[in-house]
């Protein structure tokens, strides 16, 4: 028998096996998952009452919100795409992505009301634009309206074609121009089974819903969470004492974080006046981790703490740095250290890590190649380009643009993106490593780790480092602190200390090649190999 793989079949299952249970939070809002339902089919009802055909896309411009929530399955269940947004974008780059996926229907939170005067004129594809909020005079109506004129119809996904897009989500730009990345139903639901396999009691689960879920790690967790009929808390917008508060009245157990989350919780005073205890696992994605912070937050929330990779392209989750049975340590710091690892595969994910002739290096932990993937749930191909997808999906393979190493364990370890690794006459220098170095002194904040010209070396690297308040940190103390870690060649020939904090993309990742553009502006990059 062969049943079409689609998420809306967790949607259904979890409203019939926790139809009474609390399941969706949205600050004074709750509802059960047979509301949640109803409030999805509703929504599919009316979007193809809307003219939205299937392969459609609709777009949303929001925090997260239950809305955003239900346009995950009520988009789907109306044979479309969701293509949420990155908020944080400027005008100009929305109109880009606006104009090269053309969705019909755009949603959005009323306070990017006045953006849409920019974009609206130059995406001539959007027919209606929807507030989810409250009226506003450039919307063409209100969410609840349009619920209200959908129909509670439940979907045959039998009819489902598994194989259909059902999101579309542009990379964060960081290192280049945005790409659309396409996943179908399939690659939806087998992502959602493999994840699941990292939970212990299922059920219980309260998610925290605290990236964004126009991000990497954010996106993969609506259909896990409902999968598993676990309880989802939106968290609108990320704030230390707003998260420490829904962690104490929710009892929640689970959330994702990328480490400038992460580092702020930690640092956050607010901290010690909540209770939460009930945490059991957090994972910290996006970027590379550091021992030093998974201890740190281990300590802080007094629950295990683990890494994990992957990509837009992949879904996203492709390994974890859970700890298997069977592995002895000789310390804490040793745990630490492991947790901090991008980890092993979770189910029915197939990695390599291959050299620039495409030979698989040997898992000794030290031979550095760039990460290869293949499963079932990496992307159909980017949206609308057709060469960007035969460059990354080469030989059957995912061409992940990461450079590791891994070991007889099967663990891989990000070293850096393959385009920031800093060769410096001609020895490898990673960015990454750097960066952990320095960032494990106390005093720092944040830090990145970035090549500048250099006439002996080709290139070199150079540190920007945002202090803690308060902090006296000078380059020379950094150094020695550095230099206690890390080979002379490895270290950071300038550090250069700044007030602001460091350029973000919008899921949170440091803009890299801004910092870098800094110290390369007008020069060509080039390297002695």
């Amino acid at each position: 028998m062969v049943v079409p793989l689609t998420p809306i079949r967790f949607l259904y299952r979890a409203a019939e096996l926790y139809g009474r249970k609390k399941a969706i939070i949205c600050g004074a809002r709750q509802f059960t998952y047979a509301e949640f339902r109803e409030r999805c089919e509703r929504l599919a009802s009316a979007l193809r009452a809307q003219g939205v055909q299937p392969g459609d896309r609709v777009a949303y411009l929001s925090f997260n919100n239950h809305q955003l929530l239900e346009g995950y399955y009520g988009v789907a269940m109306a044979g479309a795409m969701v293509m949420p947004l990155n908020v944080r974008l400027s005008a100009a780059e929305l109109t880009g992505i606006l104009c090269h996926a053309e969705p019909r229907v755009l949603l959005f939170e009323s306070e990017f009301a006045p953006l849409l005067a920019q974009l609206r004129p130059s995406c001539s594809s959007i027919e209606r634009l929807v507030s989810l909020d409250e009226p506003v005079a450039e919307a063409d109506g209100v969410y609840e309206e349009l619920l209200a004129a959908g129909r509670p119809e439940p979907i045959d996904f039998m009819a489902v074609d598994e194989n259909a897009a059902a999101e579309l989500f542009y990379t964060s730009g960081s290192t280049g121009t945005p790409k659309g990345v396409m996943l179908t139903h399939r690659t939806l639901y087998l992502h959602a089974l493999s994840v699941a396999t990292i939970y212990d009691d299922r059920d219980s689960t309260v998610n925290l819903q605290t990236i964004p879920l126009f991000h990497a790690n954010g996106w993969g967790c609506p259909q896990t969470s409902t999968l598993l009929g676990a309880r989802q808390v939106m968290v609108r917008r990320f704030e230390p004492a707003t998260v420490f508060r829904l962690i104490e009245e929710h009892r929640a157990t689970d959330m994702a974080l990328v480490p400038t989350m992460a580092n702020a919780l930690v640092n956050a005073p607010e901290r010690a006046a909540h209770d939460l205890t009930s945490m059991k696992r957090i994972m910290i994605g996006g970027a590379a981790s550091s021992a030093e912070l998974i201890e740190r937050m281990e300590q802080a929330f007094g629950c295990r703490c683990y890494a994990g990779y992957g990509l837009t392209e992949t879904g996203p989750v492709l390994t974890t740095g859970r700890v298997k049975d069977g592995l002895r340590f000789d310390s804490e710091a040793s745990r630490y250290r492991r947790q901090a690892m991008a980890g092993f595969p979770v189910p029915n994910v197939e990695l390599r890590v291959v050299n620039a002739q495409g030979i698989d290096l040997p898992r000794d932990g030290t031979s550095i190649g760039e990460v290869l993937t293949r499963s079932d749930h990496v992307m159909e191909g980017y949206y609308k380009d057709p060469e960007g997808t035969a460059s990354a999906l080469s030989d059957g393979w995912l061409r992940t643009g990461d450079m590791a190493v891994w070991d007889e364990e099967g663990y891989i370890h990000i070293v850096d993106r393959k385009k920031e690794i800093i060769i410096s006459g001609g020895e490898n220098i990673s960015s990454l490593e750097v960066e952990k170095a320095i960032a494990a002194h106390d005093g720092v904040y944040e830090c990145a780790v970035v090549s500048a010209p250099d006439e002996t070396w080709g290139e070199v690297p150079v540190a920007v480092v945002h202090a803690k308040p308060g902090s006296n940190l000078t380059a020379e103390e950094l150094l020695a602190f550095a230099g206690e870690r890390l080979a002379r060649f490895k270290l950071p020939k300038r550090i250069d200390f700044t007030d602001a904090p460091l350029p973000k993309t919008g899921t949170g990742k440091i803009r890299k090649l801004e910092l870098r553009e800094r110290y390369w502006a007008g020069k060509e990059r080039r390297v002695q190999g």
